[in-house]
């Protein structure tokens, strides 16, 4: 091979421009190109306190990548051509690779439930619809970690609006019995009205229908249960799981084609435990981080690191003024240690900084 390396990172999220960064360090002789649907970035993170109204930063990501000399198209890819080597764009001349880091992320799933992609709004992407006027009546579906912030800052902003939490289990199901509890003292301190054991089965203009035939009537529905990933890779022939997420071996490197890698939410990664890791920027960031390095040691002729992973905390806002750090084991179970109230709030937001910093080149 003759000239620069060509390096094309797909996907300008957290993991995407971790990557990035890390590349123009650890691989200063490769040529590296970002590719991103959206020429702006915002802090996925904080997509809740843009959906009660506030604001929160927007980058332009021309500017912030070619100030650090890494090439920016913003284009749509619709095709990886992996015998030839090239990323197809819409509307653009398609893109040579040499390596290529698959990074597209995740978006909401809204197909799987008769009526989501019409009548309810996702916060999923900065794409995502929000009502133009706060309702007087709003139902979250979904009480993971998305859902309980959405549904806390939604109810500290808007006072006069009634918030209704809907889910198949409990607030944090998946947290400590005391990080459980706070979570449902805090929301109903809010005037959060928590609805758990319940399916939804439908969206309506007048709400949401249940698994028992019942209506939960709202005037706006906020969608927050289900993630799929881009169908790219699959449709390219890059092998993928039932969920169309690339399949990886243990630096990352696509299993089908060895100069593709794939990080974050659109990678199948094993994690402590032989537990897959979890769809957050908690994975996305340190595994962007880890492909560059492997990258960049194969450029070397050096043999690449062993991915040290493990998961410390799960961070949860309640509003503003209060949160949830949970301490957890390495494979991301739930430990003893919590930290609640201001504290805590103050900690998740020294964490959401910190991945901003973390993924910017």
């Amino acid at each position: 091979m003759t000239g620069q390396h060509r390096i094309v990172v797909l996907g300008a999220g957290y993991g995407g421009l971790a990557a990035a960064r890390r590349l123009v360090r650890k691989a200063r002789s490769a040529q590296i190109t970002v590719v991103d649907a959206h020429s702006t970035v915002v802090e996925r993170v904080r997509l809740h306190q843009r959906a009660a109204g506030q604001d929160i930063p927007v980058r332009d990501l021309r500017e912030l990548l070619e100030r650090k000399n890494i090439r920016f198209e913003h284009a749509t890819a619709t095709t990886i051509d992996t015998t030839g080597r090239r990323v197809v764009l819409a509307g653009s001349p398609a893109l040579e690779y040499d390596t290529l880091i698959y990074a597209l992320g995740s978006v909401a799933d809204v197909e799987s439930v008769p009526g989501v992609a019409e009548h309810a709004y996702s916060i999923a992407t900065q794409d995502e619809r929000r009502p133009a006027v706060m309702p007087r009546s709003v139902a979250v579906v979904g009480a993971g970690p998305t859902g309980i912030e959405l549904a806390a800052e939604l109810a500290e902003s808007y006072p006069d609006t009634r918030v209704l939490l809907l889910g198949a289990e409990e607030p944090a199901a998946g947290l400590s019995p005391r990080a459980q509890a706070h979570v449902r003292r805090t929301l109903e301190r809010l005037g959060v009205d928590i609805r758990s054991g319940v399916k939804v089965i439908e969206v309506t203009e007048e709400g949401v229908r249940l698994a028992d035939g019942s209506l939960v009537e709202a005037r706006a529905t906020m969608w927050t249960t289900g993630f799929r990933v881009p169908d790219l890779a699959a449709r390219s022939g890059v092998a993928v799981d039932l969920e169309g997420r690339v399949s990886t071996d243990a630096t990352l490197r696509s299993v089908s084609h060895p100069d593709i890698y794939a990080v974050g939410d659109a990678a199948v990664v094993a994690g402590p435990g032989d537990r897959e890791l979890r769809m957050a920027c908690a994975t996305a960031l340190p595994t962007g981080k880890y492909a560059a390095d492997v990258v960049a040691a194969r450029l070397r002729g050096a043999e690449p690191p062993k991915l040290r992973f493990r998961y410390v905390v799960q961070c949860v806002s309640l509003g503003r003024r209060d949160g949830l750090i949970q301490f957890v084991h390495a494979d991301d179970t739930p430990g003893r240690m919590v930290l609640t109230g201001r504290t805590a709030a103050w900690v998740k937001e020294q964490v959401v900084r910190s991945t901003v910093s973390a993924s910017r080149p």
